[in-house]
């Protein structure tokens, strides 16, 4: 960090210059191209949408060093900012994602590590997230000399770097995770497949955008599907009197309508009102033939999801499943006790592999939390051109751990 202080002192003691992003890189967005599912060849490139790699196929549009920043569907995180990809090699990217490469003056890195701590939330509308060209172009980026920026880009790799390979390693438990569920589903279903809709009660949400309130009832959309009641989106009780089907504790929610992952689920733990926008489902099981946590796990395992995908509309901007169609899909449905035991087993190991507060994880967790408070202070550092962060231990103990990193 004190190298860093002695930068900006030396080569930007009263600030930087502020710019828009479309002065400090190139924009390749006119050169994208959307394949259909139908259309796609498999093959060994990396087919990239607005979070990241998609599918692989046999054919690519771009061969270099890029950044992705995705456009819409799943386009912003919980803090607000976008959803930022480092992509390298010979790659596809479809409309979903803006694509950028580097040009003199602004280092590539430094921009990938910038973008995401811009806030966007102002820019997103409605209740399917979208950034625009013309407010992407536009986004304000603090630009210090290239000294500074390589200097910055050489902190924040080294704690990247040490989170990237934890999270590598939690992605290759996961793998064995979800291998595990779907054996055990395997074995455990042998029993006739039947029609969902004929074991489940399906809804959908509002098909109308809100009037937001401050307070009120929560109302929840597809980028809510990992934490329901965290949402910061409410709506007037009156509003809420206007929904037929309130959801109960035991209903499982699945996304139908995004740019990500169509059928991801999670069940409802409690009777509290909320409200909820049409990109999800609202499954009703009926209790004494189907569990809610067996039903989310089947339709979360490779067997679900092949069964959704013949009746997800892939051509569809952005893709969904109709809820009619969800009623058709396939499921095994084996004696109530023996889903029990599934579902048992599974969120056994399930909670080894996700436990935020245990193991990896959580070691995951503090490691990109250090990342970023880094990268915010030292992109301040950038903009502002004022030495922060004056504390000699927090120095030493930052130089160290970045040493360790970099050895």
């Amino acid at each position: 960090m004190n190298r860093v202080n002695e930068l900006i002192k030396e080569y930007c003691p009263d600030g930087v210059e502020i710019r828009c992003l479309e002065d400090c890189c190139n924009l390749l967005d006119k050169k994208r191209k959307p394949i259909t599912k139908a259309a796609r060849e498999a093959g060994e490139y990396p087919y990239y949408g607005a979070n990241g790699i998609q599918d692989y196929v046999a054919n690519y549009i771009f061969d270099g060093t890029f950044v992705l920043v995705g456009e819409d569907g799943s386009v912003i995180t919980k803090s607000g900012t976008p959803v930022v990809t480092w992509a390298e090699g010979k790659i596809w990217v479809n409309n979903h994602a803006h694509i950028i490469e580097e040009k003199d003056g602004v280092m590539l890195r430094y921009l990938y590590h910038y973008l995401q701590t811009i806030d966007v939330t102002s820019l997103i509308h409605g209740n399917i997230p979208k950034l625009t060209g013309g407010d992407f172009k536009a986004l304000k980026i603090a630009v210090p000399p290239l000294e500074v920026q390589r200097e910055i880009v050489h902190i924040l790799d080294s704690f990247a770097l040490l989170t990237a390979e934890l999270t590598a390693e939690l992605t290759a438990r996961k793998k064995q995770y979800n291998f595990y569920r779907d054996t055990l589903i395997q074995k455990g279903c042998k029993s006739e497949k039947v029609k969902l809709n004929t074991i489940c009660e399906i809804y959908d949400g509002t098909h109308q955008t809100p009037k937001y309130t401050n307070s009120g009832i929560p109302f929840v959309s597809v980028e809510n599907i990992d934490d329901l009641y965290g949402t910061q989106k409410f709506i007037s009780p009156e509003a809420y009197e206007k929904y037929k089907i309130k959801p109960r504790t035991g209903d499982v929610f699945m996304t139908r309508i995004t740019a990500g992952i169509i059928g991801k689920c999670t069940v409802v733990d409690r009777d509290d009102d909320l409200a909820y926008y049409v990109s999800l489902a609202l499954l009703r099981p009926n209790t004494e033939v189907v569990d809610s946590k067996y039903l989310k796990y089947y339709l979360e395992s490779g067997w679900g999801r092949r069964e959704l995908s013949k009746w997800i509309l892939w051509d569809a901007t952005p893709t969904k499943i109709n809820k009619d169609d969800i009623g058709r899909v396939l499921i095994s449905v084996p004696p109530l006790d023996t889903q029990k035991r599934l579902v048992q087993v599974i969120e056994h190991f399930d909670a080894i592999c996700t436990d935020l507060n245990i193991g990896l994880p959580a070691e995951i967790e503090a490691r990109q939390k250090q990342y970023e408070y880094y990268r915010d202070l030292l992109l301040t550092f950038a903009e502002t051109g004022s030495t922060l962060m004056t504390d000699r231990q927090t120095d030493r103990q930052t130089d160290r751990q970045t040493d360790r990193q970099t050895d």
